[in-house]
């Protein structure tokens, strides 16, 4: 049984969720502010953690800043706000997913399935052992990615994927020079047909675009063509 965190200042959506949530089989432990959730999952670390941005005492984004520090938790934005700056800020942060306020209880429940899927995959394969399977690894010039223990190398340097950004790239790097739609791209990584908008696409494109800039200033590998989709730019022989 999986064990949620459930973050939000309102009260009426802690518990709502909360059953929602519940009714599903999950166990919700609930915080009504950023700094007691902070707390809470520090000490009793959940599965995934849905978070509210607007919050008192410390909000969603600062949460999401201070976890990042010591864990990989699959995260979950809950948020009112319409602006592009909040998800684009969020993504690049490391949410994996974005729900927008007023949403239904049976949206929230698919997407946490999909996220949590997607985590779980990748705990399973890394538990598999010792022995690495060929067939998990992907060697793209100075990319490497190994599927099982859910790592990604640049020129021999670690690059910190999240779930949904390892499984773009490695959608990408599987067929260097293939156009990729965004719709190919959701369909890679959010493989449960979880609804997800074009502009939560090109977010994460933006944020393995930046990742692979910290450790290589010239990295140009994710070539955008426009109204089309991205793809892994091809190496010359």
């Amino acid at each position: 049984m999986a064990t949620i965190a459930l973050v939000d200042d309102d009260r009426n959506i802690l518990t709502s969720v909360s059953i929602a949530l519940e009714s599903e089989g999950y166990k919700v432990d609930t915080y009504t502010d950023g700094s007691s959730g902070l707390d809470g999952i520090l000490h009793a670390p959940p599965d995934l953690a849905i978070l509210d941005i607007k919050m008192p005492r410390m909000d969603g984004m600062e949460l999401l800043r201070r976890l990042r520090q010591k864990t990989d938790l699959p995260v979950i934005f809950l948020t009112s706000k319409d602006e592009e700056i909040d998800e684009l800020f969020g993504l690049k942060m490391g949410a994996d997913d974005f729900i927008h306020k007023p949403f239904s209880q049976r949206l929230l429940v698919e997407r946490v399935k999909a996220v949590l899927r997607r985590a779980q995959a990748r705990e399973a394969a890394v538990k598999v052992g010792a022995q690495t399977d060929k067939s998990d690894m992907l060697e793209r010039g100075q990319l490497s990615m190994d599927q099982e223990r859910h790592t990604c190398t640049w020129g021999g340097k670690a690059v910190t994927l999240t779930v949904t950004e390892f499984l773009i790239l490695f959608s990408l790097a599987q067929r260097p020079g293939v156009v990729k739609s965004r719709n190919a791209l959701m369909d890679a990584a959010y493989e449960d047909q979880v609804y997800v908008d074009d502009r939560t696409i090109d977010s994460h494109i933006k944020r393995l675009r930046k990742k692979f800039k910290v450790v290589d200033d010239n990295f140009d590998m994710i070539e955008t063509l426009y109204g089309v989709g991205y793809r892994f730019r091809e190496q010359p022989l």
